[in-house]
């Protein structure tokens, strides 16, 4: 009976919607994704008639209500999708999830009935992209430091002066068209401590004093990801806009982010099991000295230990998963430490599958340096390796007894 029950419990696809989930997401990638990943990465060129199309598949608004179409699916199937949309295209897939998580999950949780009738259906749909401005020009772990403010006018709307840096789908194309909708955070006041007071406004492309600042090209990777600096110049809000209360936004600003860093170890995950894959197959493809390459000792401990560490990252990540509620948190520790541990298990695994490719693993046609390019990001976005050891090591010094949980 206890064999039965070990053998029946699947930690990746705990359901079967949650395997036919995956299956539809891998028929997506392998007709659709995957032969059109090379070409965007080298024209830096964001896919956007391709990201529409997982609109008709449900999955723009995979974690928002049924009500205003979406597919109300839970934080194991974010995770799925990311990391299956990651094995072919990272970048594509960062698009992905500034739309999906950050903006219209953001949105269902924390908007009015009001906002989210008139915003959700149109972003589950792809009729409008959406993108979360937080970062600036010189503030990005120290969010709390931001300078960009919003100002209550005596008409009642609201004046956003301030540039936000770093923007993914801040720009949805060649001409700078700006995106539909940004979910923007903004300083409104200080409290009696010098805490800096954060709200949250839905601002809409063609409200005045909007606008694309510049589109970043030349990174190293997610260079089929469109990065922007957005300009708010006495851009004016209506106060039907503010989401929630005035300085209130801080709570679901930290919540947001533990699903953003869920969703990245999730695109960590995809990178290392097809850099993974590529490896293993050459290794047995490739003859040198009369014999396939993986007899080799040193090839051999590439291939182990990238097995070995996206076995711990695929647990971790995907325990984690399913503990998480999209509509609370307090998982700082878990979501930071997933981020932690498998965004640079992700980038060593490329790293090994270069290696063991060699001349081939180095260019473009053979993917693996794609995928290492893209890598690096994650460590970065989303909150730095450094910001996740300091809210670890604070976390387990308030609370010493997660280590036996």
């Amino acid at each position: 009976m206890e064999e039965d029950i070990v053998s029946e419990f699947d930690l990746i696809n705990p359901t079967e919607a949650h395997s036919m989930l995956r299956e539809m997401i891998r028929d997506f990638v392998d007709k659709s994704l995957e032969p059109q990943a090379l070409i965007h990465d080298k024209e830096e060129k964001f896919n956007l008639e391709l990201f529409k199309e997982l609109g008709d598949l449900g999955l723009l608004g995979l974690t928002v209500s049924e009500k205003y179409g979406g597919s109300e699916l839970d934080t194991v199937s974010a995770v799925i999708i990311h990391e299956e949309l990651s094995s072919s295209d990272p970048a594509f897939t960062l698009s992905y999830l500034a739309h999906s998580m950050l903006t219209a999950n953001n949105l269902s949780v924390n908007g009015s009935e009001e906002q989210k009738s008139r915003y959700l259906p149109g972003l589950c749909s792809g009729e409008l992209i959406g993108c979360m401005a937080m970062s600036e020009p010189d503030y990005g772990t120290d969010v709390m430091g931001m300078k960009t403010t919003a100002e209550l006018n005596s008409d009642g709307n609201w004046v956003i002066n301030g540039n936000k840096m770093w923007i993914t789908n801040g720009s949805i194309d060649e001409d700078g068209t700006p995106a539909d909708i940004v979910w923007l955070y903004a300083k409104t006041g200080e409290s009696e401590n010098g805490r800096a007071e954060i709200s949250t406004f839905i601002v809409e492309k063609g409200m005045q004093g909007y606008s694309v600042g510049q589109k970043i090209y030349d990174k190293l990777g997610m260079r089929a990801s469109n990065t922007a600096e957005l300009v708010f110049e006495n851009c004016i809000v209506p106060p039907e806009n503010l989401v929630g209360s005035v300085g209130g936004s801080v709570l679901h600003m930290m919540r947001n982010l533990e699903l953003e860093r869920i969703a990245l170890a999730a695109m960590s995950l995809g990178i290392a099991r097809r850099s993974l894959h590529e490896m293993n197959n050459y290794a047995t493809e490739r003859i040198s000295f009369g014999k396939p390459i993986r007899a080799y000792g040193q090839i051999q401990r590439h291939i182990a230990e990238s097995y070995a560490e996206y076995k711990a990252m695929q647990a971790y990540v995907y325990n984690t998963a399913r503990m998480i509620n999209l509509e609370s948190g307090g998982y700082r520790l878990d979501t930071d430490g997933v981020k932690l541990f498998a965004t640079t298990a992700a980038k060593n695994i490329a790293d090994r599958a270069i290696q063991v490719m060699g001349g081939y693993g180095y260019v473009g046609e053979y993917v693996v340096e794609r995928l290492w390019r893209d890598s690096k990001l994650l460590e970065i976005g989303g909150g730095t390796l450094e910001s996740h050891q300091k809210n670890m090591t604070k976390e387990l010094f308030k609370n010493p007894d997660f280590i036996y949980k």
